[in-house]
């Protein structure tokens, strides 16, 4: 029986982020009261699994604006159809603005047990900039009010390389937020995405070399904090990294429910439709149905495995496809650890530091 995952989204928001191109945005009540009963029917009426749920997470948009008794019917309909370990990471996104005391007790009896908090600055000047919804003040009354409701496990989005951020700002922000000892926290570079209204501005932003003395600073800072990177854009303090985001680099399956979501079962991949007069009206929901063949499946393997910093476990690899990296992929390998891009310690095959500055040009290379 098979460990696999559930990713539940919410896409729900009080407005658009200027950098955001997820599938998200406002909504009136009686939408979001139609969209809980729509993943309550999504989740009840499909097919059972066999194995055991090690990880949820919900995410969006902002799932903790939803009412808490709607959050509860989801969760509830899942413990219903799945079975999950005692022990099972529970995960839901929050944005400070969208947080009370009683929200969050009513997440812990619900069985929540990780908080994922956006964040993204502690400088309100590039909140603004951003489009945030929020001040450092709310979201440190967010951040207390957790603690208070039980949450021993918290990660914190940090962007980087934003309009006019200066290296040194990002310095001060990553001191300010470790500052306040989460268990995790996600760091990564702001992304000008088309059809974004980031994208139609004239932005100031730092420059390449700049943003990768950030990255730098980045590992740097953190780790003489306590904090251990062990994914490309993530770092946590020892034993709290983030079992869902694992899995998904290891290529652990998943189930996903609600508008957009993904889900890996066996090598067989699709998506839920992204329309949600479709979604709410119920029916078949699936869109873009695959079956990886082998070659896909080990260049997924590679490229997603290689986003973490021990890199791809080669026994791990020849125990899912019969065969090792290298006899799939020894050019490549040879190629970027010629380059001293890539390196193989004992059974991993991982980035090097340099080669963390060039990962999408090499995980490309895979494909």
């Amino acid at each position: 029986m098979k460990d696999y995952e559930i990713y539940v989204h919410v896409p729900f928001c009080v407005k658009k982020c200027a950098y955001c191109d997820f599938l998200s945005g406002p909504a009136p009540e009686e939408t979001r009261a139609s969209y809980a009963a729509a993943l309550e029917r999504e989740i009840l009426s499909g097919d059972p699994q066999p194995g055991t749920v090690i990880s949820l997470f919900i995410g969006g948009g902002t799932p903790s604006l939803l009412d808490p008794a709607l959050t509860d019917r989801i969760l509830t309909s899942l413990y219903r159809k799945h079975s999950f370990s005692p022990e099972a990471e529970i995960t839901i996104e929050a944005n400070p603005g969208t947080l009370h005391l009683d929200k969050l007790k009513a997440y812990r009896r619900m069985g929540i047990n990780r908080l994922s908090l956006g964040l993204q600055s502690p400088r309100d000047r590039e909140l603004q900039i951003l489009g945030r919804i929020h001040s450092f003040r709310d979201f440190l009354e967010s951040y207390d009010l957790a603690r208070k409701a039980g949450f021993d496990n918290i990660n914190v989005d940090l962007m980087m390389a934003l309009p006019d951020q200066k290296r040194e700002d990002w310095q001060d922000n990553l001191r300010t937020v470790a500052g306040l000892q989460p268990e995790h926290i996600s760091a990564y570079s702001l992304i000008i995405e088309e059809g974004t209204p980031f994208a139609e501005k004239e932005l100031n932003l730092p420059d390449e070399d700049t943003e990768y003395l950030m990255y730098d600073d980045t590992e740097q800072i953190l780790a003489s904090l306590g904090y251990g990177q062990y994914e490309i854009s993530n770092y946590a303090l020892p034993g709290r990294e983030c079992i869902h985001n694992i899995g998904y680099w290891i290529r652990r399956e998943y189930i996903g429910y609600g508008l957009g979501a993904a889900s890996l079962v066996g090598e067989e991949r699709w998506n839920n439709t992204r329309d949600m007069g479709r979604y709410l009206a119920g029916g078949d929901l699936r869109t873009d149905r695959e079956s990886l063949s082998d070659r896909d499946a080990m260049a997924e393997q590679m490229f997603l495995g290689l986003r973490m910093t021990k890199g791809v476990s080669r026994s791990l690899f020849r125990e899912n496809f019969g065969v090792t990296p290298e006899a799939v992929f020894g050019p490549v390998l040879r190629k970027y650890t010629n380059l001293g891009f890539l390196e193989t310690e004992e059974d991993h095959i991982r980035l090097t530091r340099p080669g963390i500055h060039v990962s999408n040009q090499i995980m490309c290379s895979f494909l």
